[in-house]
């Protein structure tokens, strides 16, 4: 556990709601009693926790947890709850620090007990994308899961190479475009997508520019259709709402994949047209 001091340094420079977990004698972190999400947290966020959280952290992953009530105590569901931490390998050293963001969002801090915080992805653990493989004289392209926070796969940015798709590849995703000249990356839907990311390689490659946080962002869907969504900045990467309902309405199961194209107007991203790859 952090001493004391280490907390309360830590705890002092945050306004918003938060909390700690950390491990009890006889506790591991897959314990019934570390899903729960403390009474005195939700009643300072009213509103904010009833069917889903969502955690971020330092090099932006993201994780959706289901919750579900039991008497009279708020829990994350056990399966989403162990997958965090079997993907941070949380051990007995381990310390979290949750701090409330806005609406459902939580950001979570990972602190070793000599006050050391993880700022990189664990040992182990894999990205969320595989590497970029540098294709000459092709612009970026990029594959993500649908709503994990990503880095790009590459320190280095990934301009001028082309992203791999996590399971299959989509074989000339151009073909889909109906504008050839627009920037586009293929999209892997994963269990995490509550939101749709565009990584920073994405952004810079094309020289990405975003409206204001909760300017309207519409989905273009085959046939015609429409749906609307919101940019929202996560830990600095754009994003966009309603990724996740989307999903829901068109069946969109683990392991599709789309091919979302970018529109833009007076220079500023306003749409995603979503291109369906797996329903043809």
């Amino acid at each position: 556990m952090l001493p004391k001091g280490a907390i309360d340094k830590i705890q002092g420079n945050v306004s918003k709601p938060c909390f700690w977990k950390c491990l009890s004698p006889g506790q591991n972190w897959k314990s019934k009693s570390m899903r729960i999400i403390p009474e005195e947290f939700v009643r300072r966020t009213p509103g904010a926790f009833e069917h889903r959280v969502v955690f971020s952290v330092r090099w932006e992953n993201s994780w959706q947890l289901w919750l579900e009530r039991d008497k009279n105590e708020l829990f994350m569901i056990e399966e989403d709850w162990n997958e965090f931490v079997d993907d941070n390998h949380l051990g007995p050293n381990d310390n979290l620090f949750f701090r409330h963001d806005e609406m459902m969002n939580l950001e979570v801090q990972i602190f070793k007990n000599n006050g050391d915080e993880i700022i990189d992805v664990p040992l182990e653990v894999e990205p969320e994308t595989e590497p970029f493989h540098p294709t000459p004289k092709k612009p970026h392209r990029e594959t993500t899961p649908a709503s994990a926070s990503v880095s790009g796969g590459s320190a280095n940015g990934g301009t001028n190479s082309r992203g791999r798709q996590r399971s299959n590849d989509v074989k000339n995703p151009e073909r889909y475009l109906l504008n050839p000249e627009n920037p586009y990356f293929v999209q892997a839907v994963t269990k995490r997508n509550d939101v749709l990311y565009v990584s920073r390689p994405v952004v810079q490659t094309y020289n990405l520019k975003f409206g204001p946080v909760k300017s309207t962002i519409t989905y273009l869907l085959p046939g015609g259709k429409k749906e609307e969504g919101e940019t929202k900045i996560y830990n600095g990467q754009p994003c966009f709402s309603g990724w996740s309902v989307l999903c829901r309405r068109h069946n969109l199961k683990i392991g599709d994949s789309v091919v979302c194209e970018l529109e833009r107007s007076g220079g500023l991203v306003t749409a995603v047209r979503v291109h369906f790859v797996n329903k043809d």
